[in-house]
């Protein structure tokens, strides 16, 4: 917590006029009620008058808690709560179907504040759910199949649902700085890079397990070759022979020279 966030801490107080002159036009011709970093410890119930707008931002204030009725925005396509106290989602954030983003990284979120019903949310294509308490993940994130980026990083996980690393049109799942067990990091994630199409060198600690293992049997494979290589006896070379043509081969004495006599 912040220092001087308390009880006794008054918000700044977001009155109908005020939310209205923060509505600004995106560059796409969208409405964005822009309410971030205005000192918020609690949500402006004001703002559901305001319901028809494309995307809310409540990012990097004090909010606590959010209310069932932000379900009320039912044209919300943009919603970024992140950098609040937020400990628990409303479960009538599934009845906003019409998001396609969802920032709620830095807060306070445990795997029990996280609702079922996120999975009603069919055409979300971005949830950030990293920088909170998260000791795992619900497997109902995996029956998002328009989802395109999913952040997990700075949690508690000890693992990821397969079902999640397997979403038909993930590009990017971020699950940095979580408590996974060495040997099986990132091992549920193979799937998602074979995908890949370029070669990079990575070092040893970045490997999901079965890219390790591949490569760790790739490397003995080639160390058997080695040293079968090296086990073959090689020719003797002797300095005082003369290399004998065809002819010479039936009677190698003759060819074989003396080092005294010559």
């Amino acid at each position: 917590m912040a220092k001087g966030v308390g009880k006794s801490l008054k918000g700044k107080k977001i009155t109908l006029n005020v939310a209205k002159n923060c509505i600004r036009i995106t560059f796409d011709g969208r409405k964005r009620l822009d309410l971030s970093k205005m000192g918020i410890t609690t949500f402006p119930k004001c703002i559901l008058r305001l319901n028809d707008v494309d995307e809310l931002d409540l990012s990097r204030n004090l909010i606590r808690k959010i209310p069932e009725s932000i379900s009320r925005f039912q044209n919300l396509r943009w919603l970024d709560l992140h950098s609040n106290y937020i400990d628990r989602l409303p479960e009538s954030i599934g009845q906003m179907t019409t998001l396609l983003y969802l920032n709620v990284s830095n807060n306070r979120l445990t795997t029990n504040g996280l609702p079922v019903e996120l999975n009603q949310l069919k055409n979300i294509r971005t949830v950030n759910l990293g920088l909170n308490h998260l000791d795992s993940v619900p497997t109902t994130l995996g029956a998002l199949k328009e989802l395109h980026e999913v952040g997990l990083h700075d949690n508690l996980l000890n693992s990821v649902p397969p079902s999640i690393s397997k979403l038909p049109k993930l590009k990017k799942l971020n699950t940095k700085r979580n408590p996974f067990p060495k040997a099986d990091e990132l091992e549920m994630f193979a799937d998602t890079i074979k995908r890949l199409d370029n070669l990079y060198l990575v070092e040893e600690k970045d490997l999901c397990g079965p890219c390790l293992r591949k490569c760790q049997l790739a490397r003995e494979k080639l160390n058997r070759i080695k040293s079968m290589a090296s086990s073959v006896p090689r020719k003797a070379i002797f300095s005082n022979l003369v290399s004998p043509n065809s002819m010479a081969k039936e009677s190698q004495e003759d060819w074989r020279l003396n080092a005294t006599s010559s």
